[in-house]
């Protein structure tokens, strides 16, 4: 089991943090129509009750930048992921396709409105990722991004360092065609609870219907 804490850096800033998990057996793949279309209708649904200017407003976003205020970070500059991908959407240009399991991480957080990380279980060091705040020159490598100034911005560490902040995952831990383990975390820094269960009960039903999963487990923390 892979243990799951948080630390009092983020408890202090935030102590309404709600984080769901779930780590599955998954066969990757190329992401199928049908998910395709699932993130199609999300994005449908996002733009009739949003704008680029509204969407800040939604209750794990707004909760997300108000987390990078206290702690210092710029959340304009260094947007969360989940008000990156909703502004791709409600500016028209729609989503880049990499794989299932990225692209279904990318609809959960189209869903719910939360910060979701999708990592290579059996890239990660140790048996505890801890929630804190980076520090800095902390070596970082984001995905997409290169290297990543995480200071004061929420991190998960495992045993060898940074592997997931809300802006982006790192490199180190990314998912691809040979990943057979995956465990993805969603962030409800709003802390509600209801929310973040359906976001993982939405994770289980896609990782089953799109990945083949065998789910080894599921919880809040």
């Amino acid at each position: 089991m892979m243990k799951l804490i948080v630390s009092d850096q983020v408890r202090n800033i935030c102590p309404e943090y709600v984080g769901g998990v779930v780590i599955a057996r998954v066969i990757n793949s190329p992401a199928s129509d049908a998910l395709l279309k699932e993130i199609a209708e999300a994005g449908e649904q996002l733009q009739q009750s949003y704008d680029t200017n509204t969407v800040k407003e939604r209750s794990g976003i707004k909760a997300t930048r108000t987390v990078y205020k206290k702690a210092g970070k710029d959340p304009s500059r260094y947007r969360p992921s989940c008000e990156q991908l909703a502004r791709r959407i409600l500016q028209g240009k729609g989503l880049y396709t990499i794989d299932t399991l990225v692209d279904l991480g990318n609809l959960i957080s189209l869903c719910c409105g939360y910060t979701v990380a999708v990592l290579d279980m059996d890239k990660i060091e140790g048996d505890t990722l801890t929630l804190g705040i980076g520090e800095e020159n902390e070596p970082y490598e984001a995905i997409g991004r290169g290297p990543l100034n995480i200071a004061c911005m929420p991190v998960f560490r495992d045993a060898m360092g940074g592997v997931a902040t809300p802006t982006s995952d790192n490199v180190r831990t990314q998912v691809g065609a040979e990943t057979n383990n995956v465990l993805i975390i969603i962030n409800g820094y709003d802390g509600n609870r209801e929310c973040v269960q359906q976001a993982v009960d939405h994770t289980v039903r896609l990782l089953q219907t799109y990945a083949q999963a065998e789910i080894l487990e599921q919880r809040l923390f």
